[in-house]
């Protein structure tokens, strides 16, 4: 049940300069006036995020739209329309009177319609857009539920919502529609698939450019899982600038290693001297001693826990979270994407 009065106090700090705690489907977010320079640099500094990465606007209606963005495309409205309320992100030309602050110096802006109720309540009372990216230093682990968000900031944060767990679990998917035919920036829930059967006839510019970003991401896997464990560095190549799009983010502090299902005995073995937990779709072999979490085997489950899993093993000490590596395909683009990154993040060092 959404509580009318404290909405009214959330929107009453927003509108003084504030930051709320803010719960969505996706993962709770760290939100702020989209119009305040001053509300959007308190953002940073409580996140420790550099100044010229963007964060995402989140609107209470698709006719907002033309308030932030112009040389909006038929292929924006259409997947407004199929997809909003809910978890994906447009980028779209920025208007003139959009903050740098918000775009992170460039001219596009990242625009959402989120679904959770709090969220909308919020919106509504609020009036206008609000920056909300993911409620976590940078770098690390979002925030699924509102104690997240306590335990990241403390009284840093003016006021947090509680919305309850988030029900997607992992930040919104990226769909430039800035230029050209539409592509996908950053996977989430809303897959390939269901932007195909959205777009119809633009099926074949769509398949086309996702299957040429599809390719590079599963290089860059391939890539990673070598240089995981020795801690290298990639280079960045997302254009335009997006939230979560850095190769070290979503990281615990704890070190991650992923590894195929064949190979997860092999390599508890080869650290059976360390303190190791464990997140995987199968059972540990006896006699694994460590702590060991299960992770679900459908996509959208893995994706609702798997944050809430991440910063349940960071918790716990351990020098090394194992972690299964999930299945390939368009339904866990998203969640291998997130891990990807996090394992590269992991560790001592900050991303």
């Amino acid at each position: 049940m959404i509580d009318d009065a404290l909405i009214a106090k959330a929107a009453a700090v927003l509108k003084a300069g504030g930051l709320v705690g803010m719960p969505t489907e996706t993962v709770y977010g760290l939100a702020a006036d989209a119009g305040s320079s001053a509300a959007i640099a308190r953002i940073y500094a409580a996140k420790g995020r550099p100044s010229d990465h963007p964060v995402i606007v989140h609107l209470a209606r698709v006719e907002q739209i033309s308030d932030w963005a112009i040389d909006i495309p038929d292929t924006a409205w259409t997947l407004a329309e199929k997809f909003w309320p809910g978890p994906m992100t447009l980028i779209l030309k920025r208007a003139p009177h959009v903050l740098d602050a918000v775009t992170g110096g460039q001219d596009t802006v990242g625009l959402r319609i989120p679904s959770h109720p709090v969220a909308h309540a919020l919106l509504a009372a609020f009036g206008g857009g609000i920056a909300a990216p993911s409620a976590n230093k940078f770098g690390r682990v979002s925030p699924t539920a509102a104690q997240h968000v306590r335990d990241e900031f403390g009284t840093a944060v003016d006021l947090v919502l509680d919305g309850g767990a988030s029900e997607v679990g992992i930040e919104s998917t990226i769909i430039d529609c800035s230029s050209g035919p539409a592509k996908i920036l950053r996977p989430g829930a809303i897959t390939e698939t269901m932007l195909v059967d959205a777009l119809g006839d633009e099926y074949w510019a769509v398949a086309a450019l996702y299957e040429e970003t599809h390719k590079k991401i599963r290089e860059i896997e391939q890539r990673a899982l070598a240089k995981i464990n020795r801690g290298s560095a990639q280079a960045q190549e997302n254009s335009p600038r997006v939230s979560g799009s850095l190769d070290a983010h979503y990281a615990p502090r704890t070190r991650l290693m992923m590894v195929e299902a064949a190979k997860l005995a092999e390599t508890l073995a080869a650290h059976s001297g360390k303190r190791v937990a464990v997140l995987s779709r199968i059972k540990p072999p006896a006699p694994f001693a460590g702590h060991w979490a299960l992770a679900a085997s459908a996509p959208a489950i893995y994706a609702r826990e798997l944050y809430a899993h991440l910063r349940d093993l960071d918790a716990l000490g351990a020098d090394l979270i194992l972690l299964e590596a999930p299945p390939q395909g368009p339904e866990w683009d998203g969640v291998n994407d997130r891990l990807r990154r996090a394992a590269f993040g992991s560790g001592d060092a900050q991303p």
